[in-house]
């Protein structure tokens, strides 16, 4: 793990409490201060938990993956489904015994679900022992935060002004070959199950500019897929003073010189344009797969979660984008049980999966957020009752995959080699999204190679290298 080239150009306010927290640790006799930090929920919390790292390599910090040797232990917190708030509770309550066995130890939660003030008076109120509760835009302060616990009260910064983009954070990537490159924050959209909006704000695009020097950056540093970020990256651009949307975005990255691959999500649908759908076709470094959530094939339900289409509309953008990149993978997201659905709501969606066939799905039983219109909906349906419909879907959903993997046998894809899986066989993703398994010396990975596909079998495909 290293820090990131553009850490000389830290905020220099930030810097300086950098420097005043290595030498508290020093002074209180802290030798070799380790970090341990634990990431919940999607991708961009992984990018955001990058950046944190970066800034505590900058405060003199090491990392470590033991928590009980740690005297910094952060938790970015995710808020999209309840199950998630109750696993961080669980690990907060249990750092209680190394804050006991080390004085020095400072306890920081941040992120979606800290961002929401119910949760910060939790925090307050039933945890004592933590020491610093901050949102979704307050990352870049860090080293002042942990600053102002170590010479004064427990912290609490939630505020959420939606502010101009700091730039310049240290970034420590946690891997070498595949990076996360976020592109914009926030969300503008409200569908109404949805709490994102509420914890990271409105939609503020990057420059692009600083884009495309991250990307070179990296690309510079050996990455061979870039995973561009954004709670709606096809609304990218909206509020910048430049002619700028996502599709020319990606040209201009899709046009720095380099043996690399670039991937993107999420997507939202009312903001798929033909004009994204050329871009996907003509640039030869985009993937062949697009992850588009249609959540739902009735329109009736569309309405009530507001996202802005209907099944029809969706179904005419999935045709366009077929007859423009025909070879194309989709995958989607999809909620069972959302508020007053019915059995026939649910056979729509249904119907919908098998007409377009997707390559999988990420599926969901409806989790009331606290703060949404959807948590107040009448919702009569049993959990038990949508369990079953749930069931239905992964059945039909499984079917589908298993045909879909079945035709790729004797497709060639260029595969991005990533891991060695012993015993001479290697695994990687195409360029349509699909995971390999083929024979290969070690020293492939990290290149691209061509693979022709053999066979399938338990849900895996098989290839042999030919280039």
């Amino acid at each position: 793990m290293i820090l990131s080239e553009n850490a000389g150009n830290y905020l220099p306010e930030q810097c300086q409490y950098a420097t005043q927290v290595k030498s508290l640790l020093n002074e209180r006799g802290v030798i070799c201060p380790k970090a341990h930090i634990v990431t919940f929920g999607c991708q961009q919390n992984v990018s955001d938990s990058e950046r944190i790292k970066g800034m505590l390599l900058l405060c003199g910090y090491t990392l470590t993956e033991d928590i009980s040797k740690a005297d910094f232990v952060l938790f970015n917190t995710c808020a999209v489904r309840g199950h998630a708030e109750d696993r961080v509770y669980g690990n907060v309550g249990a750092v209680k015994k190394y804050k006991k066995a080390n004085p020095n130890l400072i306890l920081a939660v941040c992120g979606c679900m800290a961002q929401q003030q119910s949760v910060a008076d939790k925090f307050k109120k039933s945890y004592p022992y933590v020491d610093i509760v901050f949102g979704t835009q307050q990352h870049h302060r860090l080293p002042e935060l942990i600053y102002r616990r170590m010479t004064g009260k427990r912290v609490f910064e939630l505020a959420l002004d939606n502010a101009a983009i700091v730039e310049n954070i240290p970034v420590c990537r946690d891997q070498t070959l595949k990076g996360w490159l976020p592109i914009m924050y926030g969300c503008d959209n409200f569908c109404t199950y949805c709490i994102v909006p509420y914890v990271r704000g409105r939609e503020r695009s990057r420059e692009p500019d600083e884009i495309l020097h991250e990307a070179k950056s990296m690309i510079d540093s050996g990455f061979k897929e870039i995973m561009l970020l954004g709670q709606n990256v096809n609304s990218y651009g909206k509020g910048l003073n430049c002619d700028i949307n996502f599709a020319k975005l990606l040209r201009m990255i899709n046009d720095i010189e380099g043996d690399f691959r670039i991937r993107f999500m999420t997507s939202h649908p009312k903001d798929c344009t033909i004009e994204l759908l050329d871009a996907i076709r003509d640039c030869k470094k985009v993937e062949r797969h697009i992850h588009l959530p249609f959540q739902s094939g009735s329109s009736k339900i569309l309405k009530q979660m507001n996202r802005k289409y209907d099944r029809e509309s969706y179904l005419s953008l999935i045709k366009a984008a077929r007859e423009r990149i025909p070879d194309a993978e989709f995958t989607s997201d999809i909620i069972v049980g959302f508020p007053g659905e019915t059995y026939e709501d649910f056979c729509e969606t249904l119907s919908l999966v098998k007409e377009v066939k997707f390559t999988s799905l990420f599926t969901f039983i409806f989790s009331p957020r606290d703060g949404t219109p959807a948590a107040a909906m009448p919702d009569p349906i049993s959990r038990e009752e949508k369990g079953k419909w749930f069931d239905e879907l992964l059945l039909a959903q499984d079917e589908i995959s298993k045909e879909l993997n079945r035709s790729l046998i004797g497709k060639e894809m260029t595969i991005l080699c990533e891991e060695s899986l012993g015993d001479g066989r290697l695994s990687g993703k195409s360029e349509y999204y699909s995971s390999v398994s083929f024979d290969g010396s070690e020293d492939l990975i990290g290149k691209f190679v061509t693979v022709r596909v053999e066979s399938y079998k338990n849900n895996t495909l098989y290839g042999t290298v030919i280039n």
